[in-house]
């Protein structure tokens, strides 16, 4: 995991081709999730993979032969556990499964998060316990290497028995029944997606004709099959997983913004001095600080305040506010890791097991270590965001900002400035304060009380992708106020004035504010209508600085 991270600014600027990515079920990474989502790498299952499959299939074939009452291969699901169905009936069983259980309802999953959820629903059936014909596994595969991607409407699922309605909406495309292939009965499948941040549209086709164009053949479901299929945690994992990318960019170009703030307000460096770090004994918060010491090396506006001797706190405390933050993403990332390489659906196929029956009925599918470490991620995350607020609070106040005019305009009164962006500063971690409250504590049973305790695991992977959206446009609006009040101390501050940037800020803050500045935001030399400069922003912190 650390590897991963260290590695995660080439991983997000190299979008050459890359070799096939094999999958066993048990070694597939963030990384390797990151490139097949967004950079549409190729899959394929190693060798092994493919025995073990097989392997496991003959056992479901045994238990069929053999007439042995096992859960979901010939019997009803949920509140229908104890109802049998005749041998002839075991082909309708699935299909009708993944048709009633397609229930999904409103906006759809980015493509992003759909092959994301593609991807580990393979990976989880490549581990050889499921059931899974591999001709059918392979069709699956063969969607996800050609773009078929099916449109996932993002409600519905309550984390247990996993994501049943969204990853039925992607079977839905993969199969079809015995003897008809009705087109409304194929789902729906995305062929253009608008990615404006903003505005996030989508244009379908049924999922008959883009498996008809794609020249892949829908599968006639066997016993077990769409079991084996749609029960699994790989939706909320998939959301989970591709945000922890984002916030760990995020997090990194937020210290480096951070520094810029310092500067803007002429912070004093002495909270960052190694050995008070060194004293807490917290792992994170000497890394953020020992970053920091490094990004403002050359600044001649740190210290510059010679009067005073400490800073407020959302200065002063970033180590120890933004430490513990870094080290959660790093644990998360393992618990995230582990669920990408679980095998989650409901009875497991155990080959070697000492007994006649091989199937195992057990709780694998159950979210809740998604559900918990999400709604951790989310505090954590809103964290970032409610101090980042608070320095463009100090920086827009002019009984704060140590010299710098109201609202960091030159004519105030005439001008509001960025007096609105920090309203919407607010507005967002106020919005995130209601985010941030744990999906994972609240449980409604269904299934005729069957399925008496559920995770909400999507729901909480969700909210975190949606605060981490949130914070990322908080710390843009930190940005841009922290370049402006860099530029108003060139220009209106009397022990800076004329001075040039590259020879006042220091090394790491005067590259992003460069970037800043290229990008097209400029200097506020009067009222602009405020979110385009926004909107550039964002556009730039989607990578690290």
């Amino acid at each position: 995991m650390i590897t991963f991270f260290k590695d995660l600014r080439s991983l997000l600027r190299n979008a050459s081709d890359m070799d096939t990515i094999y999958l066993n079920g048990t070694s597939l990474t963030l990384e390797q999730i990151y490139k097949v989502a967004e950079q549409k790498a190729k899959v394929a299952l190693t060798e092994e993979a493919k025995k073990k499959i097989q392997e496991c299939r003959t056992c479901v074939d045994d238990i069929i032969k053999n007439n042995q009452v096992v859960y979901g291969v010939n019997t009803g699901f949920g509140a229908f556990k104890d109802k049998r169905i005749a041998p002839g009936k075991l082909k309708e069983l699935q299909r009708n499964l993944i048709i009633s259980h397609s229930t999904g309802v409103g906006n759809y999953l980015p493509v992003k998060v759909v092959r994301a959820s593609m991807l580990l629903r393979i990976n989880s059936l490549a581990s050889g316990y499921s059931g899974i014909k591999l001709k059918t596994l392979e069709t699956l595969i063969e969607m996800l290497n050609k773009g078929v991607h099916p449109a996932v409407p993002a409600q519905g699922s309550v984390g247990a028995s996993g994501d049943l309605a969204p990853i039925s909406h992607i079977i839905l495309v993969l199969s079809r029944g015995e003897d008809q292939e009705r087109e409304e009965y194929s789902g729906r499948v995305i062929i253009e997606e608008n990615t404006d941040r903003d505005n996030y549209t989508i244009k379908t086709i049924s999922g008959l004709k883009a498996m008809h164009d794609a020249g892949i053949e829908r599968v006639v479901l066997d016993a077990k099959e769409g079991l084996a299929l749609n029960n699994g945690t790989n939706v909320m994992t998939a959301i989970a997983a591709l945000a922890l990318v984002d916030a760990q960019v995020l997090l990194e170009n937020a210290i480096k913004i951070f520094t810029a703030s310092l500067e803007g307000l002429r912070g004093v460096s002495d909270a960052f001095q190694p050995k008070i770090h060194e004293l807490r004994r917290q792992k994170g918060q000497i890394e953020i600080a020992k970053k920091v010491m490094q990004y403002i090396q050359g600044s001649k506006l740190i210290d510059s305040r010679k009067s005073e001797v400490q800073d407020s706190y959302s200065l002063r405390c970033f180590p120890q506010v933004v430490g513990p933050i870094k080290e959660t993403l790093d644990f998360a990332a393992n618990i995230i890791e582990r669920e990408a390489n679980a095998v989650t659906d409901n009875p497991l196929i155990i080959p070697e097991a000492d007994r006649p029956i091989k199937a195992f009925s057990g709780g694998n599918f159950h979210g809740e270590p998604i559900a918990q470490v999400c709604d951790f991620l989310k505090i954590t995350i809103a964290e970032l965001g409610n101090i980042s607020e608070r320095r463009i609070f100090k920086l827009t106040s002019q009984f704060l900002s140590h010299g710098l005019p109201s609202m960091l305009t030159t004519e105030p009164g005439l001008q509001s400035g960025i007096m609105i962006l920090q309203y919407t500063a607010a507005a967002l971690v106020s919005e995130n304060k209601v985010l941030a409250h744990p999906a994972s504590v609240d449980s409604i049973p269904t299934s005729e009380d069957v399925e008496d305790h559920v995770s909400m695991g999507t729901i909480a992977a969700r909210q975190f992708r949606e605060i981490l959206e949130n914070v990322r446009k908080i710390i843009a609006i930190e940005y841009i106020t922290a370049c402006q009040a860099l530029d108003l101390r060139l220009r209106i501050d009397t022990d800076f004035v004329n001075e040039i940037p590259e020879h006042t800020f220091g090394k790491k803050t005067y590259g992003i504010y460069t970037k800043l500045r290229n990008a097209g935001v400029d200097f506020w030399d009067r009222d602009k209508v405020a979110y385009i400069d926004i909107e550039k922003t964002l556009r730039l912190i989607t990578t690290e600085l």
